[in-house]
């Protein structure tokens, strides 16, 4: 089975890249003590004032740091095994390959136009370019027309179906929560503190919701698009979810509340984790789909 060399160097390029710009994050230090900043719309926000996320909020500062240990400690981990099982052949490789990618894909888009200008700002545009490119060569690596007929009768197609909906409503609600009572109140979202626009919530409401969504209405339909798509937001899900329960807790102990309704992605997180498992162990041998063909 051929393998794509491009592939892999731009996996190699995001697993080094990425090591350094979360290693950076994680350990910098240095800088003027946290001072207090007035934004735009009149807010008096807390600056973090340390390291390389200095300019940010202490509130997104630590949300930052989190993802940072996350992608050091599960994300590159993730993207070496993933790697090595893509090297190995098969489609579980493939599946484990793109939704790892499809993390960092979401993490430096996500640093690249939320996050404040720093000295790694050219690194975050490195790595959103190439986890795009990596991204979408994991994604033509596979097979669509006969992703259907890859997995096993017991894979939970209906429960994971059922998953995408939660994931669709639990980050709708995390920000239509903070932005309709801003918009009735003709105020602005509290969450957006010192910073111009919300951009995470543009690329969740607009990108990730949607096609959570549709993942799981084709997963319901046995439609080759949806098993593709639920795999993969499956996969990437289990480090997002871990990123984001990290954030929460990091947040916690800095002294930022955090609303009740919000630590429940620590129960999306376990059963996000639990779907992935099932999702690859019902993946079919080669062997399986070489029969399928004939």
């Amino acid at each position: 089975m051929n393998k794509s060399k491009s592939l892999i160097v731009l996996t190699v390029l995001i697993g080094l890249l990425s090591a350094v710009a979360a290693g950076i994050g994680v350990f910098s230090r240095g800088g003027e003590a946290p001072a207090e900043f007035t934004s735009l719309h009149g807010q008096v926000v807390q600056l973090y004032g340390q390291g390389l996320y200095r300019l940010e909020s202490v509130s997104t500062a630590a949300q930052a740091i989190a993802q940072d240990y996350v992608t050091l400690f599960l994300g590159l981990p993730l993207l070496i095994v993933s790697l090595w099982q893509y090297l190995r052949g098969g489609l579980r490789g493939k599946l484990l390959l793109a939704g790892t990618l499809g993390y960092f894909l979401y993490t430096y888009i996500s640093m690249t136009f939320a996050a404040n200008y720093n000295s790694l700002f050219l690194l975050y545009v490195w790595l959103s370019t190439l986890s795009l490119f990596a991204f979408i060569l994991s994604i033509q690596e596979i097979d669509l027309k006969q992703l259907p007929y890859a997995f096993s009768s017991k894979l939970p197609r209906r429960g994971i179906a059922i998953l995408m909906f939660c994931m669709a409503l639990f980050v709708s609600m995390l920000h239509l929560s903070r932005i309709i009572p801003a918009l009735l109140s003709g105020t602005v979202p509290e969450v957006l503190e010192h910073y111009t626009s919300y951009n995470i919530a543009a690329l969740d409401l607009g990108l990730i919701a949607p096609t959570t969504i549709l993942a799981g209405i084709l997963l319901l339909r046995r439609q080759p698009w949806g098993y593709l798509l639920a795999a993969v937001l499956v996969i990437k899900g289990v480090t997002l979810a871990t990123a984001v329960t990290a954030m929460m807790i990091n947040q916690a102990l800095v002294g930022v509340k955090i609303a009740p309704q919000e630590m429940s992605i620590t129960l999306l997180t376990v059963v996000t984790v639990y779907f992935a498992v099932r999702l690859l162990a019902n993946v079919r041998s080669e062997p399986a789909l070489s029969e399928i063909n004939r």
